[in-house]
């Protein structure tokens, strides 16, 4: 049996819905990001005290398809953007479309209904997240971060960076050790 949780977007997550199951005596035989899947049918009983517990982390146990769905396209794109060493070369739409077995045309429809954003524009929000992410360790060029995340130019990048916080990338990077002088100055 499966069940989907919203908002399950770390390993943190994948911890706790283990925890909580285990607390009510139930054996998973799987964690990933959105879903569990466990051995032996749930009771009714067990079902409302693991949705109770799972609100108290802030997660929560999804039971409409059209939700269901749109949790799966988030948890595919997630783990496409930040799990994955490298963002794969299809196009995206390819990509989700065959991990969830389902025309991307549907699946599009579907997204917006449900967030009232595009997927494309949630894959926007997370690769301009994974940038920030990457600026901050200060381990990659933005030219390798570019290429990590399939930007076509480093000054596409840059745009859509800009257009989503207001600031280029290099600026964010310098308020970033602007920050930290701050903090030694305390």
């Amino acid at each position: 049996m499966k069940l989907y949780i919203k908002y399950m977007v770390s390993l943190r997550c994948k911890m706790l819905v283990k925890e909580e199951l285990k607390k009510i005596g139930i054996d998973c035989v799987s964690v990933s990001l959105g879903m569990v899947e466990i051995k032996d049918d749930i009771t009714e009983e067990q079902l409302k005290i693991f949705s109770r517990n799972l609100k108290k982390s802030g997660l929560e146990l999804l039971d409409d398809k059209r939700n269901i769905l749109v949790e799966k396209i988030k948890s595919v794109i997630i783990e496409m953007i930040h799990y994955e060493d490298e963002v794969p070369k299809v196009n995206d739409s390819d990509y989700i479309s065959e991990k969830l077995g389902y025309d991307y045309t549907y699946l599009s429809n579907t997204f917006s209904e449900v967030k009232g954003i595009t997927i494309q524009q949630y894959i926007i929000m997370h690769k301009i997240e994974r940038v920030k992410e990457l600026l901050l360790y200060d381990e990659l060029t933005l030219t390798e971060i570019a290429y990590k995340l399939h930007y076509s130019s480093i000054a596409h990048l840059s745009n859509q960076f800009k257009k989503v916080t207001g600031l280029t990338p290099t600026y964010f990077k310098e308020l970033k050790g602007k920050r930290e002088k701050n903090l030694e100055d305390l």
